[in-house]
């Protein structure tokens, strides 16, 4: 399949530094917002970039639960492949694009698992059926057929029948701090906008003091 033909026009506004926030997560929250009224499917998804133990990178796409000058959260189960990856290595990237508005934002930073009363707090607003499908998919392992996945979760609809559904200790979440953030929106002729929003001390997830940088295209 050739696809070299494939290709599209940008003719959107660009990225002026004089009008972007000072914040990256102001900025983040002020795209994010104009996707959302646009009417967007799941503009909170993103990908995911982790590191195996043989040091390739794995991604898959999660949904953003939560952001704010701490970072930015998802939930996952603790025995998956992605949630291992990063107890060994606790640095990660995602990817939010937006094509419809033609913009991507890249995040890079250190992440930390979420307090057990974070996670709790969450799991208290998931509906019923996804709090079951936690305790019956034991995610990331081989299973044999789609009709065990059924099986396992009748099993815990039955057990749950009358009773509410506790969190699962092998359910909860991470943080990722970011120490960069990019925002990348597409202009004419492939000279895109990029804005790159990098922590003064990348040592310190604390510090808010960000310098903002434009890099080529």
């Amino acid at each position: 399949m050739d696809l070299s033909e494939v290709r599209e026009t940008y003719e959107e506004r660009g990225l002026d530094v004089a009008e972007v926030a000072a914040s990256p997560i102001e900025q983040f929250q002020r795209w994010y917002q104009e996707v959302s009224d646009a009417g967007y499917w799941e503009p909170n998804a993103m990908t995911l970039s982790t590191v195996t133990p043989e040091g390739w990178p794995a991604a898959r796409v999660v949904l953003l639960k939560k952001v704010d000058e701490q970072g930015f959260v998802f939930f996952t189960n603790l025995r998956s492949d992605k949630a291992s990856q990063l107890v060994a290595v606790p640095q990660a990237a995602l990817t939010f694009s937006w094509v419809e508005l033609r913009r991507q934002v890249r995040v890079m930073g250190a992440v930390d698992p979420l307090s057990s009363d974070e996670a709790d707090a969450y799991w208290a607003t998931r509906p019923r059926g996804s709090q079951l499908g936690a305790w019956a998919s034991d995610q990331s392992t081989v299973v044999t057929d789609r009709e065990e996945l059924d099986q396992r979760f009748g099993a815990e609809m039955v057990r749950w029948r009358d009773e509410d559904i506790e969190r699962p200790a092998h359910w909860g979440g991470f943080r990722v701090e970011p120490r960069l953030i990019e925002f990348w929106q597409g202009r004419p002729d492939r000279l895109h906008d990029r804005l790159r929003y990098r922590r003064q001390d990348q040592e310190d997830a604390q510090r808010q003091d960000w310098v903002i940088e434009r890099l080529a295209p």
